[in-house]
């Protein structure tokens, strides 16, 4: 298991460094915290979670390789995320130290054969319901952050990757017109979560079919929805929050104003008085409890989604500081959470945490695009 090296002023951060890291401007402290997590986990095999489905005698084999690529981080869809986290890092901090590790890590994890091992393994029988939706979205995020960055190295990656997203593409297009109801669970079988990442993947590959299916599915699903019940979440291991992913996908795909009167209608609790008391942040009793510590995610998750659904209402909308004042007080309590003391939090978490202070959810890829036109 290669190991990242952390250095005095890194594990610092990690109690006092956490401020700094909110906002639009990552610190580098930080950056190489939650770096060091995912370097420490896409390689390492175990503990691992497999969700796996034995066909015969010959199906009982370790991770590394019945997944080639995406074996470490306890779980398949963390394994792609942390990959995600990396690469989006890396992008960030161009010529350092932690962009070396990155390179370094990725070109370990991305050749053809290891690529063509996972293509393998998911057209394999009994598994065509494998990672949907939440992993397939994760891996559609990690190729758009490959195909945004403007680096010979990345394009290779992408290039590489590129029959594993053609699959999972071909995978998500053959079940969405099948799905008759959408899934509102706070945990990986969510779609809102998952239409946003696979909208933005979308949008930044110019895939003009997935967009408008994308758009159509989401406004066929949750266009008519009225007075979400806040009230009912968290419910005890949930890592996404139903109510404010909804609302968070649908300020994708509809014009400000109409967002802004649509919000009203699904929220109508959220303030006009600029307080944070209306969405109290989740408490995690046990931090080394794999679900309770979901948690953790969710006040992270629900600080970018707060941000995303303030980032796109009309200018002087009376919500907005409530809004943002509930967003900040998630953030940092999410942010406090993300030490990799225990594994059960560490290996994924980081993720979160990057896509949170990157605004990886607020890029102009999100402006909402008429159903059926293209976005110039």
């Amino acid at each position: 298991m290669q190991q990242t090296r952390i250095t005095a002023l890194f594990l610092t951060a990690l109690v006092t460094g956490l401020g700094s890291a909110v906002g639009a401007d990552l610190d580098p402290d930080a950056a190489a915290r939650f770096a060091g997590l995912a370097l420490d986990c896409v390689h390492q095999e175990y503990p691992n979670k497999i969700a796996h489905v034995l066909g015969s005698d010959e199906d009982v084999q370790p991770p590394r390789q019945l997944t080639p690529v995406f074996y470490g981080c306890y779980d398949w869809h963390s394994a792609v995320h942390g990959h995600w986290l990396l690469a989006r890092l890396a992008r960030s901090f161009p010529g350092t130290e932690l962009d070396r590790q990155v390179r370094e890590a990725l070109d370990g994890s991305f050749n053809p054969e290891r690529v063509q091992g996972e293509v393998a393994y998911l057209e394999g029988a009994g598994r065509i319901s494998f990672e949907r939706p939440y992993g397939l979205a994760w891996l559609l995020q990690l190729a758009a952050e490959f195909r945004e960055w403007d680096d010979p190295r990345a394009q290779w990656w992408a290039f590489t990757l590129g029959p594993l997203e053609r699959v999972a593409v071909e995978r998500l297009t053959e079940w969405l017109p099948k799905l008759t109801d959408p899934i509102r669970v706070g945990e990986h079988s969510q779609t809102a979560f998952a239409f946003g990442l696979i909208l933005d993947w979308a949008r930044i590959a110019d895939d003009q079919e997935m967009t408008q299916l994308m758009v159509s599915r989401s406004r066929d699903f949750y266009f008519e929805d009225r007075d979400c019940p806040m009230s009912y979440e968290p419910s005890g291991q949930d890592f996404l929050s139903p109510c404010l992913a909804e609302a968070d996908l649908m300020r994708r795909i509809l014009p400000p104003a109409e967002f802004a009167a649509w919000l009203g209608a699904f929220l109508p609790e959220v303030p006009f008085n600029g307080s944070d008391d209306w969405l109290e942040p989740a408490v995690v009793t046990d931090p080394g409890d794999p679900k309770l510590a979901h948690l953790d995610g969710l006040n992270l998750s629900r600080a970018w989604m707060l941000d995303g659904i303030a980032s796109d209402l009309p200018e002087g909308d009376p919500r907005l500081a409530s809004i943002r004042a509930a967003a900040d007080h998630h953030r940092q309590v999410g942010l406090r959470a993300v030490t990799g003391e225990h594994y059960e939090g560490g290996h994924w978490l980081g993720s979160f945490a990057t896509y949170l202070v990157t605004e990886r959810g607020l890029s102009n890829m999100t402006e909402p695009v008429e159903e059926g036109k293209k976005k110039k």
